[in-house]
Formats: structure tokens, sequence, C-alpha cells
């Protein structure tokens, strides 16, 4: 059953869901640029109850709805807040796409609130020459300033992200979508070769792995789960 509730952060009132039992393994789903935190629900069924997700949504989409201002940087620094929020001491990070790359801002710079981590075709830190489409017609579950704002910082990332992947001291999974992903899956592998505990696996479903190959996402999760310790 999902469970809705609201953390207020400074500035932002935000919007997440859980799911499993209470005192299950916390991990914390982060969606990408055109998802909410319910996203993450067929992950959380599939986890099942060792499992305790909780999936916010992120600044200016889904009920958090517009902030004032846009970065992955105060995106990782809303997570931070949802996890002092929650009381949440040290949980698993999974994110996808840009989701992803505020969870690789977040263990760098918090490693002590970062147990695992699990990067799902994560944007890699180099310039990436990403196209946004024209606006679409008619309202939005999300604000289009936030995907312009993290578009824009995707494709010119300051050389600290690039660095700053070897500080991740987090067991980490890196999940790329093979050949029909539009991300250069062999920039991917340089980044999953740059984060000191990470080992990269493809499961080929494109970029939108999670939804286009559910049941493999899923096993390549909890396998990376069952062989964490604790």
């Amino acid at each position: 059953m999902t469970e809705i509730g609201y953390a207020d952060l400074p500035g932002l009132r935000m919007a997440y869901r859980s799911w499993g039992r209470a005192g299950g393994r916390p991990l914390v789903a982060l969606h990408g640029g055109t998802g909410s935190g319910e996203s993450w629900a067929a992950l959380a069924a599939a986890l099942g109850a060792t499992t305790r997700t909780y999936a916010p949504d992120l600044r200016g989409y889904g009920a958090t709805g517009p902030a004032s201002a846009y970065s992955l940087e105060l995106v990782r620094d809303d997570v931070r807040g949802l996890l002092d929020a929650l009381e949440l001491p040290r949980v698993t990070v999974l994110g996808h796409s840009s989701g992803a790359a505020a969870a690789h801002l977040l263990a760098r710079a918090y490693p002590d609130r970062v147990a695992a981590l699990v990067l799902v075709e994560p944007p890699p830190p180099v310039p990436l020459g990403l196209r946004l489409p024209p606006r679409p017609d008619g309202p939005l579950p999300y604000d289009w300033a936030a995907r312009e704002a993290f578009v824009a910082e995707l494709n010119a990332p300051p050389p600290t992200w690039w660095e700053g992947l070897a500080e991740i001291t987090a067991p980490t999974l890196v999940v790329a979508g093979g050949p029909a992903s539009h991300l250069p899956q062999h920039e991917l592998a340089r980044m999953a070769a740059r984060i000191p505990a990470a080992r990269l696996v493809v499961v080929e479903g494109g970029h939108a792995v999670p939804a286009a190959r559910p049941a493999e996402f899923a096993t390549a999760v909890r396998d990376f789960l069952a062989a964490l310790p604790g």
C-alpha cells in the first residue's frame, strides 16, 4: 500500500511516497526529469517487505510543486533535509537520470548518510549536448523551468562533479541501458570505473530502464542490496 507524506524543508514542502515494512532496509529513490515519486511503485513492490522505500517528488515535480530556484545541488540538499525530517541516519540512495546526478552529489557531500548507491542511467558529468524538445502544450505534472535548469546543468557540469566521483566511498551499482540509450555508454563505463567501489551492469532497456525492463532491473537492484553487509 502506498503511503503519502510531507516533509517541511527550508523553503520547500516536499511530498513523498513510501512502501514496505517500517523496519525494512531504508532506500530513498529519486526520479528522473519527467517522473515523480510514483515512478518507483513497481520497484518497491518487487523489493517487498525487506526494504522500506521512500520516493520524494523532487522540487518542481508532482505534489511538491514549483520552487523559486532549481539546481541539482539544491535537489541534493533537499534529499539531505528529507533524511533529517524522516530521522533516517543512513540509507541506500537510488536515482534515475537527473535523479542519479543528485544521488552521486549526495553520496560525495554526505558520505556518512549514504550506505550504498544505485545510479540508473546517470548522465555522465561531462558535456553532453542534450537537447530539450519544445515545451508540450497544456498543463504539465512538473515545472518546465526545472527541466530546463537541470538539462542546462547536465550539459555544462562543473569539473568538480567528475573529480568528485573518485571520492564516493559507498558501494555503488551503475545500471546502464545499453545501445538504445541516448547517453554515451562508454562514458557511463568510464564513470563507473572512476567510483572506487562501483560495478557496472547493463540492462538493455535504453534510458528508461526501470519502465522498459522492470523485472530485470528489479533483479539487479535486489541482488545488489542482498550482497551488502548488514
